[in-house]
């Protein structure tokens, strides 16, 4: 997949895309239907497709709020790649772009830096100055001929109610994670580069892999069973969430840790993705470090017994 910014040429090979265009946060159930109806369209037209998606949420502009991912746009590329999009442009949300209005972010951006002959958006996607580019705006730059417009008008539904991020962020949250995979159609996901830690788990025989989340949502405070993506790979793996409660001075925050038993490798400065199956059980303090040592060994046999 071409990965793409409003800077750089627009690569020719692309020839004219069909495009869409949101946040696309979690790239859940809903969004791959949108995604879908894109790759048909490019499928008709003999094309190919284009996402045009944003580096940071607009609320944290327009309402100055804190909004974790639930994907980090990294990790929304990865998984635009594996539904088949040819194409992706991560625009930086800055204040030009919160000012633009959206007709000119529709004939000077979609339609002419990158080219679309063909936009599609979803039933509920809003776009430009304000959010007030919608499907009527799209209708009516269509009738210009400026483009093609067509609408993805069906909603996904859960729990009786339209799939949506912010209700999936906050199942991620409270720590329902079945219910958080089902409106993302796959298990729940962290993306996170490996940092370096104190080495605490190293010099108890249990080296760690400390992730920085790229400011992702996670799941509360825990130890879960877990997959960790590594070359291509999953594998079997435990990943801690909290203030390491054993030992003194306790972080500002939760760390997340991944304890993959099977792999003997430094991953500094990699991405590794981490998915959820279940919560093995509560952080809780131990009265010394062989104490710690003993319920690690305990968890690496309860992932044994959890393997396929």
């Amino acid at each position: 997949m071409r990965r793409l910014t409003n800077q750089q040429p627009f690569p020719p090979e692309l020839g004219r895309p069909v495009a869409t265009v949101g946040m696309f946060d979690g790239v859940h159930v809903g969004h791959r239907r949108v995604l879908a109806d894109l790759r048909d369209w490019a499928d008709e037209l003999g094309t190919t497709t284009l996402v045009v998606t944003f580096d940071r949420h607009p609320r944290e502009m327009t309402r100055d709020e804190d909004v974790p991912f639930i994907t980090s746009p990294e990790h929304r590329m990865i998984l635009f790649e594996r539904l088949g999009i040819d194409a992706c442009a991560m625009l930086r949300f800055d204040e030009s772009m919160q000012q633009m209005p959206a007709r000119d972010f529709v004939i000077d951006l979609l339609c002419g830096r990158f080219r679309a002959q063909g936009v599609l958006l979803g039933y509920n996607a809003r776009f430009g100055r304000g959010a007030e580019g919608d499907y009527e705006l799209l209708r009516k730059l269509a009738d210009e001929g400026v483009c093609q417009a067509r609408l993805s008008d069906r909603a996904v539904y859960a729990y009786g109610r339209p799939i949506s991020s912010s209700a999936i962020r906050e199942a991620i949250e409270s720590g329902r994670l079945k219910e958080a995979g089902r409106m993302l159609g796959r298990p729940v996901a962290i993306l996170g580069t490996v940092v370096r830690g104190e080495g605490r788990g190293t010099r108890l025989g249990f080296p760690t892999a400390n992730l920085d989340l790229h400011h992702e949502a996670k799941p509360p405070a825990g130890v879960y069973i877990t997959r960790a993506r590594i070359d291509d790979r999953w594998w079997p793996s435990l990943t801690s969430i909290g203030r390491k409660p054993t030992f003194p001075d306790p972080p500002p925050e939760d760390i997340v840790e991944v304890l993959i038993p099977d792999l003997d490798r430094d991953l500094y400065g990699e991405d590794i993705e981490v998915r959820f199956a279940r919560k093995l059980r509560e952080q809780e303090p131990f009265g010394s470090a062989e104490e710690l040592v003993a319920q690690i060994k305990r968890d690496v046999q309860s992932l044994r017994g959890d393997e396929p």
